[in-house]
C-alpha cells in the first residue's frame, strides 16, 4: 500500500500556483481534493493525488525547473513536522542524512533519494526515474532545492559543494548557482550533489540524542500509521501534534472528523485506544521533546500542552512517568 502523505505540499504549491495567477479550482482539477480540505490541518492524501495538483501547475505555469526551484526553497524543515525536527535535533549531518532517508516518506518527494560514499567524497543521489517525463523537471528542480534548504537549516549556512550534476537540458545557471553554491553540469545523465565526505561528521548546532531518539521512534509511529489507511486514532493524532496547545475536546474532533462523538468514542476503542489516551501521548511526547531541549521554561511548556495550570502539568507529567519535570529535565543534562 502506497504511504498517505500530509497535505500541507498540496497546500503549499497551490498558494504558489495562486501567487502566478492560477486559481484554486485550477489546481485541484481531478485531484480529488475539494478545495476546504487544503484548510483542514490533519488530513492526509495519496501522492498520486499531489502528483495530479503538480501535472495541474505544470500545464498552467510550464514544467520548468526554474519555478521548482523557487518553489523548493519554500520547504521549510517546519513544514515536514516531526520529521524535520527529528533532523534538527540529530547529533551529527550524518545522522540527519540517514535518519532522514530511512524515514523520506514522511516528506514530500517524488525523487528516490541516497548517499553514497566513495574515498574522501560523499554523493547524493537524486534519481527522478519513477518520475512523469510532463512534471520531471519541475519535481527534480523542485526537490533539488527543499533538499538544499533542509540542510541550509541545519547548519544555518550552506554546505560548500564539490560538484552538481543535473540530468536536465542546459539553461541559464545564475538561479541554481544562487541555490546551490556553484554552476551545475547539465545534461548528466544523473542528477547528482557532491561534498567532502569529513563534512558528514559535522556536529548539528541544535544536536540533542535523546530529542533526536524520541522524534525517530514518532517518524516510526507516524509512517506505520500512514500506511494503515484509514485508521482513525492515526488522524486524531496527527490533528494532535499539527497544533500542539490548540487541543480540541472530544466533541470538536468528532465534529473535525464528520461523526458523532459516540462513533469517535467507539472506533477508538475497536482500535485498542481512546481519546484521552491519544492526547496524553502526543501531550507527553512532546513535553518530553522540549524538557530535553531545555529552551521553555516549565511554565511555557505547561501553557503550550494546554494546562491551565503549571501544577496541572506537574501532576500530569508525574503520572505518565512517575517523575516531576524538573527531575525529568536534570536527568537528561546529566544531573
Amino acid at each position: 500500500m502506497t504511504v498517505q502523505r500530509a497535505i500541507t505540499s498540496v497546500r503549499m504549491q497551490v498558494a504558489f500556483a495562486e501567487e502566478q495567477g492560477v486559481p484554486v479550482a485550477v489546481c485541484l482539477q481531478d485531484s480529488g481534493i475539494p478545495p476546504e480540505m487544503l484548510g483542514r490541518a490533519d488530513c492526509t492524501i495519496e501522492a498520486g493525488q499531489e502528483l495530479t495538483v503538480v501535472r495541474n501547475l505544470c500545464r498552467a505555469l510550464g514544467n520548468d525547473a526554474e519555478l521548482g526551484l523557487a518553489m523548493g526553497q519554500r520547504y521549510h524543515l517546519s513544514s515536514y513536522g516531526v520529521w524535520g525536527f527529528a533532523l534538527l535535533s540529530s547529533p551529527t549531518f550524518r545522522q540527519a542524512v540517514e535518519l532522514g532517508l530511512r524515514y523520506l516518506d514522511l516528506t514530500f518527494a517524488f525523487l528516490d533519494i541516497s548517499l553514497q560514499e566513495q574515498g574522501g567524497d560523499a554523493m547524493l543521489i537524486l534519481d527522478d526515474s519513477g518520475v512523469p517525463e510532463e512534471v520531471r523537471e519541475y519535481l527534480l528542480a523542485r526537490d533539488a532545492s527543499a533538499v538544499m534548504m533542509i540542510q541550509d537549516e541545519l547548519f544555518a549556512g550552506r554546505i560548500p559543494l564539490s560538484s552538481l550534476e543535473m540530468r536536465l537540458p542546459a539553461r541559464p545557471a545564475a538561479s541554481f548557482e544562487a541555490i546551490f553554491g556553484l554552476v551545475p553540469q547539465f545534461d548528466r545523465p544523473r542528477s547528482q550533489a557532491r561534498f567532502v565526505a569529513g563534512l558528514l561528521d559535522m556536529p548539528l548546532p541544535q544536536a540533542n540524542p535523546v530529542t533526536a531518539r524520541l522524534c525517530e521512534e514518532q517518524c516510526h509511529q507516524l509512517l506505520v500509521q500512514r500506511y494503515r489507511k484509514g485508521s482513525v486514532a492515526a488522524r486524531v493524532r496527527r490533528r494532535l501534534l499539527q497544533q500542539p496547545g490548540r487541543f480540541p475536546d472530544m466533541e470538536a474532533m468528532a465534529e473535525e472528523l464528520a461523526i458523532t462523538s459516540r462513533t469517535l468514542r467507539r472506533q477508538l476503542a475497536a482500535e485498542g485506544t481512546s481519546y484521552r489516551a491519544l492526547l496524553d501521548e502526543v501531550r507527553r511526547m512532546l513535553a518530553e521533546q522540549w524538557l530535553s531541549l531545555g529552551i521553555l521554561s516549565l511554565a511555557e511548556i505547561s501553557e503550550r500542552l494546554g494546562f491551565s495550570e503549571l501544577a496541572n502539568f506537574n501532576h500530569a507529567f508525574r503520572r505518565w512517568t512517575g517523575q516531576t519535570p524538573g527531575r525529568f529535565r536534570r536527568e537528561r543534562k546529566g544531573g
